[in-house]
């Protein structure tokens, strides 16, 4: 492979420590993927922001890099992949001074991951991770995190399975 000059444009807002939602639009050789995910550790206060989740996706970190694992699973080698989409909204809730403090915000964004991955399903896409959680839905939060990322995923504006 030849050198090449690439230029990747991160806003500063995505620096910022909280707790987002996001979602990886991979376009491969074998067409589009999504995985959706968060920040906010279950085991720790701490709650990354995106841009750190981003290497660590990609990374050969084995507790780490679940994009990684996903696609090498459907046999696509990610250096192979076009392009990596990083689609984030937040924070949601700023990170939190300690574990009490931790637990309410993670899991109303468990909740929100789990609802952003089964909407995006419905509506046609193909979301490679399934996202589980048991945490009741703030339906009225998740109405604007829909309209959030609706904007690259416009299939969200509408309701079953169409595309």
């Amino acid at each position: 492979m030849a050198a090449a000059t690439h230029t990747l444009t991160l806003p500063a807002a995505m620096l910022k420590r909280g707790f987002w939602l996001y979602v990886w639009r991979v376009e491969g050789p074998a067409g589009e993927h999504l995985y959706v995910g968060r920040t906010g550790d279950n085991f720790s206060p701490n709650a990354k922001p995106p841009y750190q989740r981003m290497g660590q996706h990609l990374g050969h970190q084995k507790n780490q890099n679940a994009l990684r694992k996903y696609l090498e699973n459907r046999g696509i080698k990610p250096e192979r992949c076009y392009a990596f989409h990083l689609v984030a909204h937040g924070p949601l809730f700023p990170q939190a001074v300690d574990m009490n403090a931790h637990k309410r915000p993670r899991d109303v964004v468990a909740a929100l991951e789990k609802a952003l991955a089964d909407a995006l399903t419905q509506v046609g896409y193909e979301v490679m991770n399934k996202v589980n959680s048991r945490m009741p839905l703030d339906r009225r939060r998740f109405a604007q995190v829909r309209r959030a990322f609706a904007v690259a995923f416009p299939n969200l504006r509408r309701r079953g399975k169409k595309r």
